[in-house]
């Protein structure tokens, strides 16, 4: 069996690279929602990341880099990564005969 993460998805928005504007730690993103983003660490990523390796060296549970999640939030503000829930608004705003 192919366990492999699969980047496709239904709806045709894929998770797309990004890199951490802090240690250039690059993931696999996606942005369901403003409220909902998907990180896909590969092992390159888990090494490169000051804030995992801080918390690694303190013995703190590591909870998420703080960093990646401001270059996320700033990524999507810009438009360099696509909320997929957005997109379906705009989209049905457009379709013909549809009065919003």
């Amino acid at each position: 069996m192919d366990n492999r993460f699969d980047t496709r998805r239904a709806d045709g928005v894929p998770m797309r690279p990004l890199a951490c504007e802090r240690c250039a730690a690059e993931v696999l993103v996606r942005k369901s929602s403003r409220q909902q983003t998907s990180v896909q660490w590969n092992a390159r990523a888990t090494a490169a990341c000051a804030e995992r390796e801080a918390a690694g060296r303190t013995g703190v549970a590591f909870e998420g880099c703080r960093s990646l999640r401001d270059t996320i939030r700033e990524a999507a503000v810009a438009g360099r990564i696509e909320i997929v829930d957005e997109r379906s608004a705009t989209a049905a705003h457009q379709e013909p005969g549809h009065r919003g």
